[in-house]
């Protein structure tokens, strides 16, 4: 392995244990002093769901819960929604199984608006990473130690 690498590898868990450690907001009461780069994590009920990253952290959240945040700003609220109404396999192509198609399903976007309502009542917890690498690292590491379930990294 390249040691630069490595070395870079072998200095995430601090992080990650601070993420895991760290106080847990919920319902948007949010810090007014929130850093801006971060790795951000969603847990419901003590399980890890989601981790995420942003360089614009207090508007990050407002995307992923907030009423009016459209289907193509909140994808997890997205993917809790394709969940819940079954329609799990994505499909580029323009119809009623496309992202445009099943936000103009009244059930879908029913469990949409309520996806959203759900990540806001989720504990809410981040920590501090302003390096980008370091930061697109941590949030692949956070994701496979905690095994969060909503995370993927495929390409589209």
């Amino acid at each position: 392995m390249n040691p630069d690498f490595a070395a870079m590898a072998e200095s995430l868990h601090p992080s990650f244990e601070r993420l895991v450690a760290g106080q847990a907001f919920t319902g948007g009461a949010l810090p007014r002093d929130m850093p801006l780069s971060c790795v951000y994590l969603f847990t419901q009920g003590g399980r890890h769901l989601y981790v995420g990253r942003s360089n614009e952290l207090r508007k990050r959240y407002a995307r992923h819960c907030n009423p009016g945040a459209t289907h193509r700003m909140a994808a997890f609220a997205f993917r809790l929604a394709r969940e819940a109404t079954g329609k799990a396999k994505s499909s580029y192509k323009a119809g009623e199984d496309s992202r445009a198609g099943l936000i103009a399903n009244a059930e879908f976007l029913a469990a949409f608006t309520e996806a959203k309502a759900r990540i806001r009542r989720m504990d809410y917890r981040f920590v501090d990473e302003a390096d980008q690498t370091r930061q697109a690292l941590l949030e692949i590491y956070c994701s496979v130690a905690l095994r969060t379930p909503y995370n993927d990294f495929n390409t589209h």
